[in-house]
């Protein structure tokens, strides 16, 4: 394995995490007693694989179902200073409360201190409020940092680019969790204020939001070769020394093999990414045309200005994977959740959209005319299917 310093913590972090969303029993919160116990012998077995082969950074939420307490009959057999845990908590309108569902997480993971507490889900002004207003629940970390029930304080967030950066620049944090990779590259200017103020850098799910790429199209693995999509992606997101930290979702030990693949290829990114990527953006031109993928995001409104709150720049850019790259079933998933997703995936979809008139939120977009059109093609060919997030499931 190899670690990067994560940021002003210090803390050598290895360049996979475990995230702990995909191996507990259920989403809901139930009794130990109805966890089957084949699904917590390999919740343990991928927890002691992870370790094994070095991934010491194991994370979790308080909303990831049985996670916590599953994870909580493990973490007790484990040498404490063998592993870094981190928990997170959404920032609610009540203090007292985010405190109260700390102290539940440390319970149910009978742990005595984690090492990194995120503030669960930044992403709009409201719950940036909660967070860092006087008396907000970033004050209550600060407190729970006293009284050494944490170590270091970070943020996660699916916001806006603007909303990210502007949460660092509260100097207030220790590190980010964050979207970045190939598919999606908008967060590189969060990137770059999280390593001006030298916060650690945890990329969320690179995996499955970087294009369901445990299970990608023909036409993705045609073009990534001699790598597999994951590899490729993996190497494309750590040639980059700002990231430090790449989340795996393992649902089972053997879900880390591949990204293992990656590790002997670090010092030799130079010499592997740039055909590749070569070959992804010559595909995408050769679908959509020069001028679209130069220009398409140019003058797009944000939904809030949008009639319909559609999320037209989401839309698009899953209308483009998706022809460019034959990711159907991503683009699926993602555009289904559209109005399901609340502020972790924000805007409609653009199912009424021969309804509305969207000249004006347009106006400064050099392809206005054609925009709706594509929106209401895009409906057509992603949508039909209702998708909720993994925790509504």
């Amino acid at each position: 394995m190899q670690y990067r310093r994560f940021g002003r913590t210090e803390l050598q972090m290895p360049v996979f995490s475990c995230g702990g969303m995909r191996y507990q029993h259920k989403w809901q919160d139930i009794p130990l007693s109805e966890i089957p116990n084949e699904n917590q012998l390999n919740l343990e077995a991928t927890i002691r694989r992870s370790l094994a082969v070095g991934i010491n950074h194991i994370e979790t939420a308080r909303f990831y179902g049985s996670s916590e307490v599953q994870l909580g009959q493990v973490l007790p057999k484990l040498n404490r200073q063998d592993y870094i845990f981190q928990t997170k908590v959404a920032p609610v309108a009540d203090a007292a409360e985010f405190r109260r569902t700390f102290e539940l997480c440390l319970s149910r993971l009978n742990l005595e201190y984690v090492d990194l507490l995120g503030l669960h889900g930044i992403n709009d002004r409201q719950t940036a409020d909660y967070a860092l207003r006087d008396g907000g629940c970033w004050e209550v970390a600060k407190q729970l940092q006293a009284e050494g029930k944490v170590r270091f304080i970070g943020f996660s967030t699916h916001g806006s680019t603007e909303t990210i950066v502007r949460t660092i620049e509260t100097d207030k944090f220790d590190y980010v969790n964050l979207h970045w990779y190939y598919i999606n590259q908008t967060n590189w200017a969060a990137i770059e204020a999280a390593t001006r103020h030298d916060l650690g850098v945890f990329i969320i799910s690179p995996t499955n939001k970087g294009g369901l790429l445990n299970k990608p199209s023909a036409k993705l693995v045609e073009l990534c070769q001699p790598l597999s999509p994951i590899v490729f992606n993996n190497l494309f997101c750590l040639s980059h020394p700002q990231v430090h930290t790449l989340s795996i979702g393992a649902a089972t030990p053997s879900d880390f093999d591949e990204h293992l693949k990656t590790l002997p290829l670090l010092d030799r990114a130079a010499e592997l990414l740039p055909p590749i990527i070569d070959r992804l953006e010559q595909a995408a031109i050769d679908k959509l045309g020069r001028e679209w993928v130069q220009t398409w995001r140019q003058g797009l409104p944000d939904p809030t200005d949008t009639p319909g709150n559609i999320n037209i720049p989401i839309i698009l850019w899953l209308r483009n994977l998706a022809i460019a790259y034959d990711t159907i079933e991503y683009g699926q998933m993602r555009y289904n959740l559209l109005e399901n997703g609340g502020h972790w995936f924000p805007g409609a979809k653009a199912t009424n959209v021969k309804n509305l008139d969207l000249s004006i939120c347009l106006a400064s977009s050099p392809h206005a005319t054609k925009i709706p059109d594509l929106l209401w093609e895009t409906d057509r060919l992603l949508g039909g299917i209702e998708v909720k997030r993994l925790s509504q499931s």
